[in-house]
C-alpha cells in the first residue's frame, strides 16, 4: 500500500443521494465504501490506498466482517474521499475548515453521537461483543452485573482475557454495593428481595476475582441509586437506563460515540469516572493492590 494518500473525488451529486446520506449517519462505512465504488468506479485498492487502509481492511468493512470505531479513522475516511462539510457533519465530524470564531452554539443535529438505538441489550448483544472484542479498555457500570460479566454465559465474559488466551485488556467494573440502602430500594423497585440481590452482586465479585491472575481488573462498590447502565469499549459506549419499571437490559440501548464537540460520550465518561472515585475497590489484579 502507498504511503502517500491519493484522495477520490465523488461527484456532488453522488454526497446528495439518499442512500449514502443513510449510511453516513448510521456510521456505516462499508455501506459508504460500496457506494464509493458504485458512483466513482473505485476498487477496493483504491479506495485503500485513498483512506490509508489496507486492502484486507476495506474488504472486510465492505462485507461486514469489521466495523470502524475510532475517530481518527473517520478523520482519515472523511479526508480521503475528499467529503463536504453536509457529508462530514452526518458523520459526525466538524467541518474541514472549522471556525473558531465566536458565534451560535454548535448545532448538535450536525454532530451525532447516538448512530443507532436498539430495542433491547439482547438486540444490542453481537454488536457489543465485536467491540469487546477489539477494544483495549473495558468499562462496566451496572447493578449485579451477572448477565453482563458475571457468568459463563454472560454477554461479556467470552470476550475478557482469560477466554482468549491473555489478551492485553484493561477492565474496570462498577456494581452497586451489596449493603448500601440504595440496593434495598433498587431491590423493591423489581420486586426482588435485597437479600437475593445482594447475593447476585456478591457472587458476580466472586466470579470477577477469579479473573484476577488473568486479566488487569478492578471491581468496585457504589452506594448511588442507580440510573444508567454503561458499557465503554474505548471509544464507543452502550448505554440503557434503570427505572422502576424495568432493568437495564430491557431498556432500550443506545450506541453512543466520540466526536470532537459532542458532549454525550464525554458526559457518560465523566460520569463513569465520578462514580468510581467514590466508590470502594474491592477486586485487584494479584500483584497490583492492596
Amino acid at each position: 500500500m502507498s504511503t502517500t494518500l491519493e484522495p477520490i473525488e465523488l461527484p456532488d451529486w453522488a454526497w446528495e443521494r439518499a442512500e449514502v446520506r443513510q449510511a453516513l449517519r448510521a456510521r456505516n462505512i462499508g455501506a459508504v465504501f460500496r457506494c464509493v465504488q458504485q458512483y466513482a468506479g473505485a476498487s477496493q485498492a483504491r479506495i485503500a490506498t485513498a483512506v490509508g487502509m489496507a486492502q484486507g481492511r476495506v474488504n472486510e468493512i465492505i462485507n461486514g466482517r469489521r466495523e470502524v470505531s475510532r475517530l481518527d479513522v473517520y478523520e482519515r475516511i472523511a479526508n480521503g474521499l475528499r467529503m463536504p462539510d453536509d457529508a462530514r457533519h452526518l458523520l459526525g465530524l466538524a467541518a474541514g475548515r472549522e471556525k473558531h470564531s465566536g458565534g451560535a452554539a454548535f448545532d448538535l443535529a450536525a454532530f451525532p453521537e447516538v448512530v443507532r438505538v436498539y430495542a433491547t441489550q439482547h438486540s444490542a448483544g453481537e454488536e457489543i461483543q465485536q467491540q469487546a472484542r477489539e477494544a483495549a479498555e473495558l468499562d462496566v457500570l451496572a447493578v449485579r452485573g451477572l448477565g453482563l460479566i458475571g457468568l459463563n454465559d454472560s454477554l461479556l465474559r467470552a470476550c475478557l482475557p482469560r477466554e482468549q488466551g491473555g489478551k492485553d485488556l484493561r477492565v474496570r467494573v462498577l456494581l452497586l454495593d451489596p449493603d448500601s440502602n440504595a440496593l434495598v430500594q433498587r431491590a423493591a423497585e423489581i420486586g426482588e428481595s435485597a437479600e437475593s440481590l445482594a447475593g447476585g452482586v456478591r457472587l458476580a465479585e466472586a466470579r470477577l476475582r477469579e479473573l484476577a491472575d488473568h486479566c488487569d481488573i478492578e471491581v468496585y462498590r457504589y452506594r448511588m441509586l442507580p440510573t444508567w447502565r454503561l458499557i465503554r469499549t474505548d471509544s464507543t459506549m452502550f448505554v440503557s437506563a434503570f427505572d422502576a419499571g424495568w432493568e437495564g437490559h430491557e431498556s432500550a440501548t443506545y450506541k453512543v460515540m466520540e466526536t470532537p464537540h459532542g458532549p454525550l460520550y464525554r458526559g457518560f465518561r465523566r460520569m463513569f469516572e465520578a462514580v468510581m472515585e467514590g466508590a470502594e475497590r474491592t477486586v485487584w489484579r494479584k500483584g497490583n493492590g492492596a
